[in-house]
């Protein structure tokens, strides 16, 4: 048997070298030139001063001012006060625990109905119907006018003999007319109408973009489940808007808080519509005005909002985390 010539393997100098990782770059911090940090300094530190003048420095003043007795004429008349003013506006003021109660049925009426409301128009202008853009316009409107003017607006259809109600019912200029505004049994009742016509436009956008960024699928596994309409929006939609949902509760707080422009604008919060934002302007402006009774009453308001905007920042820090 003859041997077969053994083929000897290529010498490793002559195999391919390995191509060699190329070289990393070295990472170049730019510097700022004094342009850039005098740019930079603009757009911090002008929002940063308004924010601080506007808002920071008259809340502490306001803290101040809520331990001190003071006429707001002459500063050497300032004397400190400890908590008096504190146990005047709760326990001898005769306003506030009423002013508190409305509040409270204010906050109520726009969480049990403007915001349902406003739900709803979200749900049926999301259904793709014709003219969608047209009623959102529509319903968006009320939001764009403060709400001095939508007091304005909602007096000509409470006015006792001119109104637009009493000419539907049938009683203006007669003696059964009933006087929306100046009667203290309907006027807080007619004031959260008013209200609710501008707050349900503005929870309707924003349930409208929460219904925008809801993903397909899950309303298709839903339906492929065997949920029915409204099973799908309970259980999958609502539940899914739960960030939307955070915001919109804050938002109906705060706005029950603060509410002030249309109450002023009606009767400047008396007869039945006193509410704690009228009694602080009440005692910090005008003829009899008590600087620090006003003050507490600024701060006991401050105290009460910051619980729902601390407890959305917490929500959104762990959100992110």
């Amino acid at each position: 048997m003859s041997l077969m010539p053994q083929t000897s393997l290529p010498p490793a100098a002559d195999a391919p070298a390995e191509k060699s990782a190329p070289p990393a770059r070295s990472l170049r911090v730019r510097r700022l030139s004094g342009r850039d940090r005098l740019v930079l300094g603009l757009m911090v530190g002008v929002p940063t001063l308004i924010q601080a003048v506007l808002v920071w420095i008259p809340t502490l003043l306001s803290v101040g001012l809520s331990f001190m007795k003071w006429n707001g004429l002459n500063l050497a008349d300032i004397r400190p006060a400890g908590l008096s003013n504190y146990t005047y506006a709760v326990q001898d003021y005769p306003p506030f625990w009423p002013a508190v109660a409305h509040n409270i049925i204010w906050l109520a009426f726009l969480a049990l109905v403007a915001t349902p409301i406003g739900l709803l128009l979200a749900v049926l202008l999301d259904q793709k119907i014709r003219g969608t853009r047209l009623y959102q316009s529509i319903f968006f409107a009320p939001v764009m006018l403060s709400m001095v003017m939508v007091g304005i607006v909602w007096q000509l259809v409470y006015a006792r003999n001119e109104g637009l109600l009493n000419n539907l019912l049938g009683t203006a200029g007669t003696p059964g007319a009933v006087d929306w505004f100046g009667d203290s049994g309907v006027n807080l009742w007619a004031a959260l109408v008013a209200t609710t016509w501008r707050h349900a436009g503005y929870i309707m956008v924003l349930y409208l973009a929460g219904l925008k960024g809801i993903d397909p699928s899950l309303r298709e596994a839903a339906a492929i489940d065997g949920s029915n309409a409204w099973q799908t929006f309970f259980r999958v939609v609502l539940p899914a808007m739960r960030p939307i949902n955070i915001v919109i509760v804050v938002i109906t707080i705060i706005e029950a808080l603060r509410a002030f422009d249309i109450v002023y604008l009606i009767n400047k919060g008396t007869n039945g519509l006193e509410l704690l934002s009228v009694l602080v302007i009440q005692n910090l402006v005008g003829v009899g005005q008590v600087i620090g009774v006003g003050s507490a009453l600024a701060v006991i308001l401050l105290l009460i909002s910051l619980g729902p905007i601390v407890y959305y920042l917490v929500r959104t820090f762990r959100r992110a985390d």
